[in-house]
């Protein structure tokens, strides 16, 4: 989902570094639904903590039509949703849609750009929830503004909806298909009807999304944590390119209606999504998010090992410490001291760092000085494990260098030997357009010091720092497919898919 705002003179642009990656539920032929989209998008909470939405499909006997119920609001989904009566009697329903928004500086404050997004047009209600980002979202959107539309949102999420209810096409799934042969960027979507619930996927697979089914329920997801929590049973991806329809007589038959809006030679998963965004416990791409990672931070060690001890045959020095930065580097950082003790017997893995769950993910927080200020509420360190010892933290990325430069700065408090840093990624050098959050070139740290390695190990303080290499990271992911590939833009400035102008602008880097 990406933030568009218009300036004096109604040229839009975009605005600097609002990017987004949100979580997506949707579940058809529930008595609960509601209540299962609730605890879907709890499940997916990670994809997005700044606000949280349900819309439900109602059937109303005595009127013979359906009604749209409608519950929005900024904040985690436990508080959105703390009412249990929202749940009960506002959300009333069989069908229903979720979303947990993810944004960043301005975006928040508009509270129209909180998903679902739902509209009444002639032939019914609609609504829509994405994940993802259009990249040729300001051409459509002017190009709709010239014949007529009036936005209600600045993202580009709402394009979707205007895009459908205008199609000319007579079959609503030819109007499906007549909307997503219009749009490119990178989305996984649910979009509810009267009587239908529809799930798309862009060609080129970037963002992962899965079904599943419940009893007589189908549901769709971005990660089947979802259907973990529900105790449903995962059936399979929806394929790269593919949308399914499902309604009463897919319920009946047990036969799901599938479309193909466009068949790309090769996809292109957001290898991201495997170093850091979906949660360990997931299954993406067609692959245990854990194992992948386990594999990533082996071959960190293989390729970047932590260094020996002073005197490696002295049995009386203290063991070489490695830690992870808790969470999101818990299992790759496994599988790094793992294949290193294949090796060495001289290295110990240590809970050096304790973290506040209380507190949200920096990365995804709104404002540089308030992640300043998360940080230093969410870690605190073990001092006992850490005194006097050469320490080794195994951290997934490095992106503005912000979190990174204090957690050392915290480390070394508890006055550490030395600190090495090992990075399960390569150096981040381009923004993302696809729907992750990376700041604009000038704002990551690895173009602030010119790729230079030892400048930005200068600056962090530490020992040394090694980064994982673009070839080790593609040669740890999964290829389940004769299709499978990855974007790997955000180290590479390789972009699988055109951007529009002015986003190509931003893209662009000196050559030296």
């Amino acid at each position: 989902m990406k933030e568009i705002e218009q300036n004096e003179d109604s040229v839009l642009v975009d605005e600097k570094s609002i990017r987004a990656n949100c979580g997506v539920f949707g579940i058809y032929n529930h008595p609960k639904a509601a209540l299962m989209a609730y605890y879907g998008l709890h499940a997916l909470q990670h994809r997005g903590q700044e606000a949280a939405g349900i819309v439900t499909s109602e059937y109303i006997p005595e009127k013979q039509k359906y009604h749209f119920n409608v519950h929005k609001g900024v904040g985690l989904v436990l508080g959105v949703f703390g009412d249990e009566e929202i749940l009960t009697q506002t959300l009333k329903g069989n069908s229903g849609i979720g979303h947990n928004r993810y944004s960043t500086t301005g975006s928040s404050s508009n509270k129209n750009n909180i998903q679902p997004f739902k509209v009444t047009y002639k032939d019914g209600n609609l609504a829509l929830a994405h994940n993802g980002n259009l990249t040729n979202a300001n051409y459509l959107r002017k190009k709709l503004q010239d014949e007529g539309t009036i936005f209600q949102t600045t993202t580009d999420s709402e394009i979707f909806l205007h895009l459908l209810a205008r199609s000319k096409k007579e079959d609503f799934v030819e109007k499906i298909l007549d909307v997503f042969r219009q749009i490119k960027g990178s989305y996984s979507v649910c979009i509810l009807t009267d009587d239908k619930l529809i799930a798309a996927r862009d060609p080129l697979g970037i963002r992962p999304f899965v079904m599943g089914k419940l009893d007589d329920s189908i549901i769709f997801a971005s990660e089947t944590t979802s259907l973990d929590i529900l105790n449903a049973e995962y059936v399979r991806e929806v394929e790269p390119g593919e949308v399914i329809v499902i309604d009463k007589e897919v319920i009946e038959t047990g036969k799901v209606k599938s479309y193909i809006i466009e068949e790309a030679p090769k996809y292109k998963h957001c290898i991201f999504e495997y170093i850091y965004f979906s949660r360990p416990d997931s299954q993406i791409f067609k692959e245990k998010v854990d194992k992948v990672r386990r594999r990533i931070g082996a071959n960190l060690a293989i390729e970047k090992p932590p260094p020996d001890k002073d005197n490696p045959n002295d049995e009386n020095e203290k063991k070489v410490i490695i830690i992870n930065v808790p969470d999101s580097s818990n299992t790759a950082t496994l599988g790094y001291f793992n294949e290193m003790v294949k090796r060495t017997k001289n290295l110990k893995h240590e809970y050096g760092l304790i973290r506040s769950h209380y507190v949200g993910r920096t990365f995804i927080e709104p404002g540089q000085d308030h992640r300043q200020m998360k940080v230093k509420t969410k870690f605190n360190v073990v001092k006992g494990v850490l005194e006097n010892r050469k320490v080794v933290i195994v951290d997934d990325s490095i992106v503005r260098g912000t979190t990174l430069k204090l957690l050392v700065d915290l480390i070394k408090k508890a006055n550490p030997k030395e600190i090495h840093l090992r990075i399960t990624s390569p150096p981040i050098v381009s923004p993302c357009y696809y729907g992750m959050d990376f700041p604009s070139k000038d704002e990551l740290i690895a173009n602030q010091y010119n790729g230079n390695v030892e400048e930005i190990r200068k600056m962090l303080g530490v020992e040394s720092l090694e980064y994982l290499s673009v070839e080790q990271l593609l040669a740890s992911v999964p290829r389940t497919t004769e299709k499978t590939d990855y974007c790997t833009a955000c180290f590479t400035r390789d972009y699988p898919l055109p951007i529009e102008k002015d986003e190509e602008e931003k893209a662009k880097f000196d050559e030296e």
